[in-house]
This record gives C-alpha cells, structure tokens and sequence, in this order.
C-alpha cells in the first residue's frame, strides 16, 4: 500500500521559522518532522510515498533525496511548480492519484507532515481489512484539542456523522487516514479544493469509518508549540 504526506502548506502560523525552511523540515527531537512519518511508514511495510510540496519546494528533494536511506522510493507531487501553489488538502490527494492508485482503485494512507505522533504504527493487516471494504475513509480521531473545541465528527462505534452544534462527545480528525480515490477523483485536476466538505459528505452517506487513536499526538501549530514538545521528556 502507498501513502501520501501532506506537506504543502505554508505554514504561516509558525512563521518566522518557516520563511527559510518548509514546516515539514523543522527539527523535533533531532529529525525533521517528515522524517518521524518516513520511518514508521517504512516499519510498516510501505514502499511506494508521494510527498506533496508547494512551498519552498525544492528543499524537500534536497534534504529527503528519493527515500532510499529508509527503504523507500519518494515521488515527489510539485504543486508549487504546477500549479503556482498549494491545492488545498483534497485537491492535492487528487494530483497525487496516479502514484498512489496506479489501477484506479487501491487504497492508501494519508498524513499530514505536520502532526508528531510518535508511537502511531501504519497497520498493515488494518489497511488491507479497510481496502477489501466499501468505505470511502478511515480517519483517526483525537479529542478535541483546545484551538479546535467544537471537533468534527460523532463517532457511534465505528462509523462516523458530522459533529452537531455543541455536541458533548465530539471528536477531532487526527490528520491520518486511509481512503479510497473515489473520495476525490471526480475533482478536475489543479483546482484548490479542501477535503473537510467531502468527508462530511462521505459521512452523510455512510460511508466513512473511524477509530480513536492510541498514543501522543501534536498538531504543532506555532513556534512555542514546537519549543515545549521539544523541552518535554515524554
């Protein structure tokens, strides 16, 4: 099974460390933060991963190469280049479609560059009960992080609704799932759409799953975020 990592985006709530350097490439505790994602991807069995890129682009090649010091060959889906810039969340998993589905129809896992989940493993035998289903995703869920109180799904054993206004036992989308390409292959290519609007439709439809994820999660966000994760011991 292949992957994706989000890594686009312009990260300009970490600003001024990302004017020089993409947010992905930031060090936590001692690697860059893609690099967290390469490895327990590699653990699992993955071979094939596209990474996208937009801003400062080029230094993803540089510093990543094509993956092989972890097992790995890297494609690398140029937005920037492209495109004239970031596509957004779901129209950037649209651009990447013919590497991660090749046949038209194979699952894959999705993952933002910017989240730190250390003790997350990509579980193999998990993709491939999801792959033999009919569901469009599955996401990880977090509780609601404080700068996102409201969350974004009810989850009712395994499958999920559009969290309603106020709803007590909300949960939040973790940024790592596995979906299917129907999620967002009718989407015209380039155009910047994001996803949250096609899970929520996915949702409605019953079509999408979820599970509550296990271990430390950080959506590192600002400068000081990334400073206490790394001053923490744990």
């Amino acid at each position: 099974m292949r992957a994706l990592i989000l890594a686009a985006g312009r990260g300009e709530r970490m600003r001024p460390l990302t004017d020089a350097t993409p947010k992905p490439l930031l060090p936590v505790r001692g690697k860059p933060l893609v690099e967290w994602h390469l490895e327990a991807l590699a653990r699992a069995g993955v071979r094939e991963v596209v990474v996208n890129t937009a801003w400062l682009e080029a230094q993803f090649p540089a510093a990543l190469g094509d993956g092989a010091r972890w097992g790995l060959s890297i494609h690398y889906s140029m937005e920037g280049r492209d495109h004239g810039g970031a596509l957004e969340t779901a129209g950037g998993i649209r651009k990447a479609l013919p590497w991660l589905a090749p046949q038209g129809d194979e699952a894959f896992w999705v993952v933002s560059a910017d989240i730190y989940m250390p003790g997350f493993g990509f579980d193999a035998r998990l993709a491939q009960d999801f792959a033999a289903g009919t569901d469009l995703g599955l996401l990880w869920l977090v509780p609601n992080p404080g700068f996102h109180a409201r969350g974004d799904f009810d989850l009712d054993g395994t499958r999920l609704r559009r969290a309603a206004a106020g709803a007590p036992l909300a949960w939040t989308y973790a940024n790592v799932a596995l979906l299917r390409p129907a999620l967002v292959a009718s989407l015209p290519l380039g155009r910047r759409v994001p996803l949250g609007p096609l899970l929520f439709e996915a949702a409605a439809a019953d079509r999408l799953a979820g599970r509550v994820l296990d271990g430390p999660w950080h959506n590192l966000g600002t400068p000081a975020q990334l400073a206490a994760l790394d001053a923490a011991t744990s």
